[in-house]
């Protein structure tokens, strides 16, 4: 009885957090081109979180010479991704106190080791590229994806400024985002920047995944020889009786 009410309202949890990402998320999500395969992808992913994400959040569950399966010498990890003066196996932290993160945001910013697997990469990828001009905002930006979102713009050199277009229709409200102010890179070049980034996300929350993968087809494929191995040897078996 207390495993079936334990499980009752884990599944209530579930489906109540459920609904609360599905209303964050009332628009549709574009499809972020992951492909953790892709070591080049990754080592851009990588310098970018570094650059542009570690200042705030963290990746505490990650250490550095992990990189080390994605491509990278030691050397190349030190000179390209530890900033901070950490030797190559230290975790990768934030930089900033959880103190002055909550004081300058008003929440403190989350830990990025998961999460990927907690929002979904089409969810990542679809809210980096949705900020827009927000003047009633504290940080002067909101996002299309997750309203009112703490997170400034951090990318606005690289993307521009957007403007939100709403138009009414018999369906209601449709809000669309416009280029207003063109950054650093074109649409298809910072699609590409949050594509290599949200894909290093993705390796982050689970950095052995492809060695599980090849792990598991190693074990399917014993596991099939022995099948058939197995079978011979029974028909030897039973060869004289049947």
């Amino acid at each position: 009885m207390k495993k079936i009410i334990i499980n009752a309202i884990v599944f209530v949890f579930c489906l109540a957090s459920f609904k609360l990402f599905a209303a964050e998320s009332a628009i549709p999500l574009d499809k972020a081109p992951v492909d953790i395969t892709d070591n080049a992808s990754l080592q851009r992913g990588a310098e970018s979180f570094v650059s542009y994400c570690l200042t705030c959040h963290g990746a505490s569950f990650m250490r550095y010479n992990r990189h080390r399966d994605i491509g990278l010498s030691n050397e190349e990890i030190l000179s390209k991704l530890v900033h901070t003066g950490q030797k190559v196996g230290g975790l990768m932290q934030s930089a900033m106190r959880k103190k002055e993160g909550e004081e300058w945001f008003g929440v403190v910013p989350p830990d990025l080791s998961v999460i990927a697997r907690s929002r979904g990469a089409d969810w990542l990828y679809s809210y980096l590229r949705a900020f827009y001009r927000d003047d009633a905002t504290a940080t002067g930006w909101n996002n299309l994806v997750f309203d009112r979102a703490a997170m400034p713009h951090v990318l606005y050199e690289l993307q521009g400024e957007q403007k939100l277009i709403t138009k009414a229709s018999d369906k209601g409200e449709q809000k669309t985002l416009s280029l207003e102010k063109p950054g650093e890179l074109t649409s298809v070049e910072y699609d590409k920047f949050v594509g290599d980034l949200v894909n290093y996300l993705v390796y982050l929350g689970e950095p052995h995944a492809n060695s599980r993968k090849e792990l598991g087809l190693m074990v399917m494929a014993f596991l099939f020889g022995m099948l058939i191995l197995s079978y011979v040897l029974k028909r030897e078996y039973w060869r004289d009786i049947h």
